[in-house]
């Protein structure tokens, strides 16, 4: 979904049936995706009314930013689904240089916080997946399993074409595969999936002060996760 702005052009959004779970419609005509001018069709009614309500919210200006849900809804639609195997073994390839398995070996504070929040999702990746991946303090690329990247491309290929938008985004918005995948998985709630993926960040924080460019990106990352997060919910509502 674009991120411009735009006036906003309907009086009220709201849901219809359709042959595929329920439609998103603004005064009465189906929303159409940006890329694939796809009808903005979900499987479960409470996700298409959640969607309805952001379309609802927005008030002189159309703000994409602050429509999670419609922009996954948008990408299942636009990329998940026509691009599926492109995205999945792109998804895959982060396994390969999986942010957990990257440890600071100083200051000793935040490897212990590293190692206290990110082993236990190591941990489960091996016990959900079979995928244990190695670990290092060095600078140096860690070269992981065969078997544990096989593993986990087909965790990511095991997720249906709404649930695959949503695993792109908190990958991207907190830049593991694991975390992803823990979040889609409800492993993980929004708030600690933030918490472990800005773990450094968090540190420096905590040393330095943030400044506003800081702020405004760590919103941004919260609000992908999040949204991730409550659109798996309302798929399975």
């Amino acid at each position: 979904m674009t991120q411009k702005t735009m006036d906003r052009f309907y009086t009220a959004a709201g849901v219809e049936p359709a042959e595929a779970g329920c439609a998103v419609v603004l005064d009465g005509r189906t929303v159409k995706t940006p890329q694939t001018r796809a009808e903005l069709v979900v499987p479960t009614r409470a996700l298409a009314e959640a969607i309805a309500a952001e379309w609802d919210a927005q008030e002189q200006k159309v703000r994409p930013r602050d429509m999670p849900l419609t922009s996954y809804a948008m990408t299942a639609l636009d990329t998940a689904g026509p691009r599926r195997e492109e995205l999945i073994a792109g998804l895959a390839q982060h396994a390969e240089t999986e942010m957990l398995c990257y440890r600071a070996p100083h200051p000793e504070q935040l490897a212990d916080r590293q190692q206290a929040l990110w082993q236990p999702l190591l941990d489960w990746a091996a016990l959900t997946f079979d995928a244990r991946l190695n670990v290092t303090t060095g600078i140096l690329p860690v070269e992981q399993p065969e078997d544990a990247l096989h593993a986990l491309r087909n965790a990511v290929a095991a997720h249906d074409t709404p649930e695959l938008a949503a695993l792109s985004g908190s990958v991207k918005a907190g830049g593991s595969l694991v975390i992803g995948l823990a979040l889609v998985a409800g492993h993980l709630t929004a708030d600690q999936a933030f918490e472990a993926a800005e773990v450094e960040s968090s540190f420096q924080i905590e040393q330095w002060g943030m400044d506003t460019e800081e702020e405004t990106r760590r919103a941004g990352v919260y609000a992908d996760l999040a949204g991730a997060a409550r659109f798996v919910e309302l798929l399975h509502a």
